[in-house]
């Protein structure tokens, strides 16, 4: 074996310790949350070097923050792709509820994997309740380039909708969505219940016809109070 290979090995060999180590303080955090989670914790479980979370991260906080970065550019890389393509399609003719409905598939299903998924959501909670990452983290990763990629693809859906009605809407319909993730979750728990709740396909094309209708009618009185300027 030459020193190239040799180099390679141990880049590869250094990689899987850090996706390792990721992989492991992802499980810890969600059981334990970040203050009660120590940098011994991670690498006993690893079955690593303490110094190893130094080396790779630079310490438990950014440790935590890079389990945090790489859920959220998947979120918005699937998210944004999903608009991208709907529009890509139809010849200019893509309807708001296409569009919707495409946006609102890729939001819940990647929430919905059970073992990534669910841990980030699991993960999110933890943060809400006890926060540690920077304020503006999930809005500048996720919420900033989602919200502008669906807007641009919103006004062209749905002419005459104000940058405020945009945003308003966005948030209804992504709010929509969280709330039927987790009220599913807590019904499929409670199996005595006595309630029928419908299946995510069906909420999601409630959502997506509830949300069209109501988006359409802001917007159709937006354009009549132009036209009568």
């Amino acid at each position: 074996m030459n020193n190239a290979d040799n180099v390679a090995k141990k880049g590869d060999s250094s990689k899987q310790i850090r996706e390792h180590l990721l992989d492991v303080a992802e499980g810890l955090f969600c059981e334990k949350g970040f203050a009660g989670t120590s940098v011994r914790d991670i690498t006993s479980r690893a079955r690593c070097n303490v110094a190893a979370v130094n080396y790779h991260f630079g310490g438990k906080e950014k440790l935590y923050y890079e389990v945090f970065y790489r859920h959220m550019h998947t979120l918005r890389d699937i998210r944004i792709a999903s608009i991208k393509r709907v529009m890509s399609q139809g010849e200019g003719e893509v309807t708001l509820e296409q569009l919707l409905h495409a946006f609102a598939m890729a939001f819940i299903e990647l929430l919905l994997d059970k073992s990534k998924g669910r841990r980030f959501m699991k993960l999110m909670v933890r943060e809400m309740l006890d926060p540690y990452l920077p304020k503006k983290m999930f809005v500048e990763e996720v919420g900033r380039p989602t919200l502008s990629a669906l807007g641009e693809a919103m006004a062209k859906t749905c002419p005459g909708l104000g940058q405020k009605e945009t945003v308003m809407s966005i948030l209804s319909v992504i709010g929509q969505l969280i709330h039927t993730i987790y009220l599913s979750e807590i019904f499929n728990a409670e199996e005595d219940l006595g309630l029928q709740m419908p299946n995510l396909a069906e909420m999601v094309e409630h959502i997506v016809a509830f949300s069209a209708g109501g988006i359409l009618a802001v917007a159709e009185e937006g354009n009549r109070k132009n036209d009568g300027e």
